[in-house]
This record gives C-alpha cells, structure tokens and sequence, in this order.
C-alpha cells in the first residue's frame, strides 16, 4: 500500500472520549463498592498501538469546557503521546453535557463481562465539520492513514457527517482511510436508511475494510457466513465468501479483514484473523489465548494490523501484528494495549511468554 510521505501524521482519529469505570479484582458492578477510572474511546484504543510505539497520532474531539474529567482526559491523551485537537463546549447546566461513561467489569470464569452505557447528554454526540480546519489537517499537516469508526459515524446526524467529510477530505488529499464498520443496533435505530447510505459512501472510498459478520450484514447489506454450529475455525471458508462479496460491492478497498473469536471462558478465547490484501488471503487459525480483560481486543488488532501498514512491512505480517496486538490488548486492564516496544507484541505472536531479564 503506497503511503503518502512527508506528513506530519501516520494516524488521525475522530472520537468521542469518555470514561471507564471497573470493579476491582474482577467482581460484579452490582455488589462492589472501590472502582477504577481511566479515559477510553474504541478508536483511541486503535491508536494506541501507533503512539506507544513512537508514530505520530491525532485525535479529534470535544471537550466539555472547565470540567475536571475532560482534564483528565486531556492527561490521558498526552501520556498516551498522542496530539489532540478539539472545541470546548459549554456545559449548560448539571442537566447539560457531560463525557459519556462506560459501567463494566471484566467477567470472571463462567460468568462473562457486563457493560452498561451511560451516554446522555454526551459531548461527542457535537463533533461537528465545522469546528476543525479538515484543508489544513489533510492538506497542510498531512495524514498518512484516517481511521474512521462506524461507532462514531452512528453516534448522531453531526459525527455521522463529520465522518463523511473526513472521508471525502481524506480521499481528495490522498490520505488512505481506514473504516471499521462497529454496528450497534441502539445507534442504528430510526436511522437505518440514513447510515445505510452513509456508511456504504465512505465504504466506497475506504482502502481498508474492517468488520464481522453482523457488521458486513446490517450496515452495507452482504450477505453473511453461513449460518451453523460450527465452531469458528470451521467456518473460515464461509467468511472468505463474504469478504470476496464484500471486495466485490466495495473494489475501492484494497484490504479487508476481519478477526474470528470464539468464547471458551470469560479468561480464554480462541482468537484468529482473516485479510484479504489484494488477491492474498492470510489465515490466522484461532489459537488459545488467556484473556484478563477482553475489552479492547477487537481494537487492539485493527491498531496493530494498521501499525504494520503504516511500516510498510510485507502484507503477511499485518495481521500477524495485528493479532498479537489483540491478544496483548487483552492482558491489559486498560481498554488499550501499551507494548514496551516490538519485540513484545512479536513474543505473543510466537507463544514466547518466557521472563525477560
């Protein structure tokens, strides 16, 4: 993949920034009482993996005016070295806007994961096209690749704009665009048509094409893998299908992927992937992985399959980084992986859990 040079960015994120709050020691939401903050977004758990591994990386967003959580934000960011960019809103009164938050605990054995999303009155609900300079951050700045979210393009009529024009801005300055689908059904509703034809535009000018199976169905309308009881790695052939169908509504793009996970416990997860970079497929078969938290896995792969690209390293590799990068997610009780360096990520993709010294 040609990659536009001298830019002052490798990475550019839209999102919506808010708060995780999480049990210690695993336990229920319900019957605890001593909770865990940090700062979390979907497409910042993306960018991670670029930023801790010295790429430069921006995140565009908004900020609630004077209030101490956006402060701590704003910290949070800068430890992650990541640049940020974003208008300060007022918060109107208590009943105004706030950041959104995410309720979960990490599950534990036979009992699985719970998350509650808390997002009234959530500032990122106002990212708006008007508010950022997109000639100046593509034209002037540059960006190698813009890493789009369907989460964000769904979140309300301006993001889901404001993703568009990030695209059409993108595509006119040559940056690459990157797009996972992220379908969920309580954004989509009352909107179906709306994001339909939203999403399938920026689908149409993206490069990279990231989603699942329900991904793929419910915002473009493919078909998906066939249905079944088969255990995932036995399906492989079935998401092939959909992706060639998928290559097939979309030629723009030039790679497409998609991870495979199947539960076996909350804290163990065969976990594989499959991309498609122009005719070369590459097959991870789902291997074991232990899982502390699975939150951020799924971002976790897309950071570092885009990590690779933006190294120009060899098509097989960027999924090979990518799901170590998924798997390291996962034994991190932040929403986002913070490799040391390389060779980190590349001893979990060779099983090499062995001390360092």
């Amino acid at each position: 993949m040609n990659l536009k040079a001298k830019c002052k960015y490798s990475l550019l994120v839209p999102t919506s920034m808010g708060l995780r709050i999480t049990p210690e020691n695993g336990q229920p939401v319900h019957s605890s009482d001593t909770f865990k903050m940090q700062a979390t977004s979907a497409e910042t758990n993306v960018a991670s993996i670029s930023s801790y591994l010295g790429l430069p990386v921006k995140v565009l967003t908004t900020f609630v005016k004077g209030s101490p959580v956006a402060e701590f934000i704003k910290s949070n960011l800068k430890a992650r070295h990541m640049d940020y960019e974003g208008t300060e809103i007022e918060q109107g009164d208590p009943w105004g806007f706030r950041h959104q938050i995410n309720i979960a605990d990490s599950g534990y054995g036979s009992r699985g994961p719970r998350v509650w999303n808390d997002r009234a009155g959530e500032v990122g609900r106002t990212l708006n096209v008007k508010d950022f300079d997109l000639e100046r951050i593509f034209g002037k700045e540059g960006v190698q690749i813009v890493h789009l979210s369907g989460l964000i393009g769904a979140l309300s009529h301006e993001t889901s704009q404001f993703c568009l024009e990030l695209a059409r801005a993108a595509k006119k300055h040559g940056t690459k665009i990157s797009f996972d689908l992220n379908y969920r059904a309580s954004f989509w509703k009352g909107r179906e048509q709306e994001l339909h034809a939203i999403f399938s535009e920026i689908a149409s000018v993206s490069d990279i094409l990231i989603g699942n199976e329900e991904d793929f169905q419910l915002c473009l309308g493919i078909e998906g893998p066939e249905a079944g009881g088969k255990s995932i790695g036995d399906k492989i052939d079935s998401f092939k299908e959909m992706i060639r169908r998928v290559k097939q509504a979309f030629p723009n793009a030039s790679v497409f992927a998609t991870t495979l996970r199947e539960v076996v416990s909350t804290n163990e997860h065969l976990w594989g992937a499959i991309m498609l970079e122009g005719d070369n497929w590459q097959v991870i078969e789902p291997r074991t992985i232990h899982v502390l938290d699975r939150i951020g896995g799924g971002d976790g792969f897309v950071g570092g399959m885009l990590y690779a690209i933006l190294k120009n390293w060899k098509p097989e590799k960027w999924p090979q980084f990518g799901w170590a990068t998924g798997a390291l997610a996962t034994t991190f009780l932040t929403d986002y992986a913070q490799p040391a360096d390389e060779e980190m990520v590349w001893s979990v993709w060779e099983g090499n859990a062995r001390v360092k010294r």
